[in-house]
């Protein structure tokens, strides 16, 4: 896009010294790191997800008590694919679907610090929501949906140590 740069895998326009300006503060996003659809009732989800998946169920199953979701996820070519529901009326997700209805809540963006993206994010002048939250070994981090088109945008830095034991698994079975 003539005049225009990427800040955050964000296209824009602007001035010369706006494409300075940003590229010294440019976030790096490593990959997708996963997809998050909000239901109603996680087992009917299954139900209807795992054939299109091609899945017989959740590669990781979990509950997140501080978040107040049930989980299902499923690795898709390295990104998790999510359906969540909510363990609680008061809970994110079941805020949402009363919101919103069923569907995509949020994706996700791996970085290497969640921390650092955060400062750089802030400093960029995109609001966040909360502070850094805790999951397993990594932190993540909300952007506010107002300023992403809609999109409850997250950074997190989990290293998906599953699918490097998974990739391991399957190269010592040829």
């Amino acid at each position: 896009m003539p005049g225009g740069g990427v800040v955050a895998g964000l296209s824009y326009a602007g001035t010369r010294h706006d494409r300075k300006a940003a590229k010294e503060t440019e976030m790096k996003v490593n990959k997708l790191d996963h997809i998050c659809i909000a239901v109603r009732d996680l087992d009917a989800a299954r139900k209807i997800w795992e054939p299109i998946l091609g899945k017989a169920g959740p590669d990781d199953a979990y509950v997140d008590e501080p978040e107040k979701i049930r989980v299902a996820r499923y690795w898709l070519g390295g990104v998790g694919f999510e359906l969540m529901e909510s363990t609680a009326d008061t809970g994110d997700v079941a805020k949402f679907i009363e919101k919103r209805g069923e569907g995509v809540m949020l994706i996700s963006f791996n970085v290497d610090s969640t921390s650092a993206a955060v400062e750089e994010i802030k400093a960029m002048g995109y609001p966040m929501i909360g502070g850094l939250r805790s999951f397993r070994d990594c932190q993540f981090a909300f952007m506010h949906p107002k300023k992403m088109n809609g999109v409850l945008l997250e950074v997190i830095d989990y290293k998906w140590r599953e699918l490097d034991a998974a990739n391991e698994s399957t190269l010592n079975q040829r």
